[in-house]
């Protein structure tokens, strides 16, 4: 929700698509989620720039490797940085620190742990097995919010001034707690 209300042109967009798709019905269903590719390429965006963790868990080789020119004995305990993989020039472009949702337009890359640009959560046999549950309650929740209220800061707040400090913590929550105003929408 803080990059939509950081990005109104996005916001609309969505409200667009998700209008399109779900209609006059009041309540966003799991058939409609899977019809909003905008939607998808948002919380890919979002995992991508706000992962999650900034650490993912622990894992152990299991044979001596070789990765870019660094030997790996077996049984080496790695740890991969999830927030700089998010934010590497090599796989998203020179505009890393963006929100752009639409750099997944035809791209194949999923958060479920098969592109290893893009591992908001985790990957292989020791992956989040919430993961799928969990993908599809935010974009429930995300597309209900945004189908039955027009959004806007508080207090007359511009989209710039909206603080996006992260703490690092296990989890990376947000420094400052997001405050929005509802409005509720009219539908057509």
């Amino acid at each position: 929700m803080s990059e939509l209300l950081r990005h109104p042109r996005v916001m609309k967009k969505l409200q667009k698509e998700v209008q399109n798709v779900v209609g006059d019905c009041e309540f966003v269903e799991e058939s409609h989620i899977l019809k909003l590719d905008y939607l998808d390429m948002i919380v890919k965006e979002s995992m991508r720039l706000h992962p999650v963790a900034t650490l993912l868990p622990p894992h152990e080789s299991m044979e001596d490797i070789v990765i870019n020119g660094y030997h790996i004995k077996k049984k080496s305990r790695i740890i991969a940085n999830n927030w700089g993989i998010g934010r590497d020039p090599r796989n998203w472009s020179e505009n890393v620190d963006e929100f752009l949702p639409e750099r997944f337009i035809g791209s194949n890359v999923d958060y479920m742990g098969n592109n290893f640009q893009l591992i908001p959560i985790s990957s292989g046999r020791r992956s989040c097995p919430g993961i799928h549950l969990g993908t599809i309650m935010v974009k429930l929740v995300v597309t209900q919010l945004v189908h039955t209220f027009d959004w806007e800061l508080p207090f007359g707040m511009s989209p710039d001034e909206l603080d996006m400090e992260e703490l690092f913590r296990a989890t990376v929550p947000r420094a400052t707690h997001l405050l929005a105003a509802p409005t509720l929408r009219s539908l057509p």
